[in-house]
């Protein structure tokens, strides 16, 4: 397990794509306990929704990477995709985005060598039009605390991950392959899990505090 402070932890927790080991094994028990971090996260009325399947066979990574270049290639083709924004007249950003889609298009084209996909899943679904905010917010707000334990938990343990979603856009051919119930049960991610290379993680640039603060009234 990694020594850090809580600060660190929290502060240094970055999605890890080009970091990622591609060659060294994950224990499947070491996965078992991040998910068991990730099980004390809070729940909408504790129900405790949650799922979490964990891929390592290699016929369906295959698949599931197919499913993830295709929503990656639909998602490169709309008009707001980082690489559309790579052409910036702001240089900084241009450059910031430029890194993001080669992080991003590395880890499209090396998926299928990463040695564990988890999938968090939840019951319910928010993708019709008659599911009203309130019920929209507490499933949301049951999954993803929970994902991101998994992600800090994983942090301790010296795996790197990432929170994807390209292949959400066909979340029901994934649904099928995975034997998910997809009326009743919503994939809301593909985190690709690796050991991470090197240590030298760091806060991230964001924008200053005033940017994002409001007291009192927006």
């Amino acid at each position: 397990m990694t020594a850090l402070t809580p600060e660190e932890l929290l502060t240094t927790t970055r999605a890890v794509r080009k970091r990622l080991d591609l060659q060294k094994p994950v224990e499947i028990e070491l996965v078992r306990k991040c998910i068991e971090i990730a099980q004390q996260a809070p729940s909408a009325s504790n129900r405790q929704n949650w799922h979490f399947l964990v891929i390592t066979d290699q016929v369906k990574k295959n698949s599931l990477s197919d499913l993830f270049r295709k929503g990656w290639q639909s998602y490169i083709d709309s008009p707001t995709s980082v690489a559309k924004t790579i052409s910036s007249d702001d240089p900084k950003k241009s450059e910031s985005q430029r890194k993001i889609y080669e992080s991003a298009k590395y880890l499209v084209d090396n998926l299928r060598k990463v040695p564990v996909f988890v999938i968090p899943c939840i019951e319910g679904r928010t993708d019709g039009s008659n599911v009203p905010v309130v019920v929209q917010s507490a499933i949301w707000g049951s999954i993803a605390p929970a994902v991101w334990n998994f992600m800090l938990a994983a942090r301790l343990y010296g795996l790197g991950t990432t929170w994807t979603s390209f292949h959400l856009l066909f979340e029901r051919e994934a649904a099928k392959l995975l034997n998910i119930p997809y009326e009743k049960v919503m994939q809301v991610a593909l985190l690709p899990v690796a050991y991470y290379k090197g240590t030298s993680f760091k806060p991230a640039p964001r924008d200053t505090i005033e940017k994002i603060l409001h007291t009192n009234s927006w």
